[in-house]
């Protein structure tokens, strides 16, 4: 089932209350929500990576043993050495492939030594190259020894290497990197349920550290199979906010349509993934729609965006790319320094505290744009055409978007920032004496990923002065269809496309 967009979410938004004007409203979290928030949490290993990275090191090491047992044995009379190069990395390749078959590579089995498979699994892979040797009349009896030596060694070697991964990810289980934090939404008997049934699944990777619910009266318990109610779903926003939560489930038969939309029109905004729990609904979807916690079906609502290897690309792509246009722009990095130095009174640069990712408050580089006595960190005046505060540098490099430069330092150094993104806007960013949160619904679902230095809303035309509803309210839409779109090649267009969107600004003071 393919989960909600941003777009099906606000479909009847005008119906509700504002989602978004709860989250940037700090909330008074109950005693037992600001324990959980109290407590030392430590950011998450990505499972999917996880695997990826362990499987590299089998086929590494697995290629490196077979070269190496080929050159301890000394090469064969014929002095033929390239088929047992090619046989070291088909059996390396062939034995991933194998152990992905039977499950080895699941983080759970890391925390468990299970030798018998890793010899079932390379006997196997060992006797099909035998096979196959033979079929291609290449059998000999330096090749039998390569083979029987190739065998032995890597059983070893990879019994030890597990052992390593076993002692490395007891670690890491113990500081909690390798589990999922979860909340189930709904403190009734089908909460409990469903707690109950998550805790009865084997090697399961979640810890639920608590419960929220929409209702207030008798309905609602105030501990669910043992896991205490935190709060309402409204307290949620201001939870995730302060510590780490990886999922939110929720334990409403789907027939509860209306409290699900409204508690999602709140929620939807967090950079988290949201299910619904089907295991005790009587209607049935085909199996493909569902994603499973071990055997209990979850229809995904909204997923958190740019996860995984997806993560690691973008990572990669604005460090490297950062750090050239850090190399290339070092010039012109000097020349507005001293233009600034020798123009005005004041440092060269200028920090501002802007929203990051998940609504964190961030401080971002400029050079600086105003006269020193004008400082503005949290930018409560928007600057206007003709503003006195602006320096004469300042209104070139302003115009030029030039002031933004330093903010590759905040991607390569602090990684507070990507490249490309939705633009971080001041805290007290206003429209018309609202804040933006209050002018548009779903305001706050741009902080779903990491802001940029330049994004789509930018490039199309979208960016310096906000003075009507139009211009907030098409910087929202573009960013979220950019975070629903995003992709390394989308990135990479909006980057190229950067450089002319700079040169057709207007709006820009």
């Amino acid at each position: 089932m393919k989960p909600f967009s941003a777009h099906s979410i606000l479909a009847d938004a005008g119906t509700t209350e504002n989602s978004t004007g709860i989250a940037n409203r700090s909330r008074r979290l109950s005693d037992a929500a600001l324990a959980v928030v109290g407590r030392e949490v430590r950011s998450a290993y990505s499972p999917v990576i996880i695997a990826g990275i362990v499987r590299v090191i089998d086929l590494a090491l697995i290629a490196m043993i077979g070269v190496g047992v080929y050159i301890v044995l000394g090469a064969p009379e014929d002095g033929r050495s390239w088929p047992y190069v090619v046989m070291a990395f088909g059996i390396a390749a062939a034995s991933v492939v194998i152990f992905q078959f039977i499950d080895i590579y699941h983080v759970v089995q890391y925390h468990i030594l299970r030798p018998a498979r890793i010899i079932i699994g390379l006997s196997v892979v060992f006797l099909l190259a035998v096979g196959g040797s033979r079929l291609a009349g290449l059998h000999d009896n330096a090749l039998q020894a390569w083979f029987i030596a190739f065998w032995c060694v890597v059983i070893v070697a990879l019994i030890c290497e597990r052992l390593v991964l076993q002692a490395v990810f007891g670690k890491w289980a113990r500081e909690g990197r390798l589990t999922r934090r979860t909340i189930v939404v709904g403190a009734d008997r089908k909460g409990e349920e469903l707690i109950t049934a998550l805790r009865a699944l084997e090697g399961s990777d979640l810890d639920i550290i608590g419960v929220f619910d929409d209702r207030s009266d008798d309905r609602s318990l105030e501990n669910c199979a043992s896991v205490p109610k935190l709060g309402n779903v409204g307290d949620i926003l201001e939870f995730v906010r302060h510590t780490r939560v990886d999922l939110i489930l929720f334990a409403l038969p789907i027939s509860a349509e209306k409290r699900i939309l409204q508690m999602l029109r709140k929620l939807w905004v967090l950079p988290v993934d949201i299910h619904l729990s089907a295991h005790t609904n009587e209607l049935r979807f085909r199996p493909r729609y569902y994603s499973h916690l071990g055997h209990i079906p979850t229809l995904p609502m909204f997923e958190k965006p740019i996860t995984d290897w997806d993560m690691v690309t973008k990572w990669i792509l604005d460090r490297v790319v950062g750090i050239l246009l850090l190399i290339l722009s070092a010039p012109l990095f000097a020349m507005i320094a001293i233009a600034i130095k020798l123009d005005s009174k004041g440092p060269i640069f200028f920090r501002q505290k802007r929203f990051g990712f998940n609504n964190q408050q961030i401080d971002v580089l400029k050079f600086r744009s105003l006269h020193h006595h004008f400082s503005d960190p949290l930018a409560a005046r928007v600057v206007t055409r003709n503003d006195p505060r602006v320096t004469r540098v300042g209104r070139f490099i302003r115009k030029t978007s030039l002031d933004e430069l330093p903010q590759l330092l905040n991607v390569v150094f602090k990684g507070d920032l990507s490249l490309v993104g939705p633009r971080p806007h001041a805290l007290q960013g206003k429209l018309q004496n609202r804040l933006f949160d209050e002018t548009v619904d779903g305001y706050f679902a741009r902080h779903r990923v990491k802001p940029g230095i330049t994004g789509w809303a930018q490039i199309n035309g979208w960016r310096g002065e906000i003075d009507n509803e139009t211009k907030i309210q098409k910087r929202v839409e573009f960013d979220l269809h950019y975070i629903e779109n995003w992709s390394p090649l989308f990135d990479l267009y909006i980057l190229c496309r950067t450089p002319l969107a700079l040169l057709e600004a207007k709006n820009a003071y």
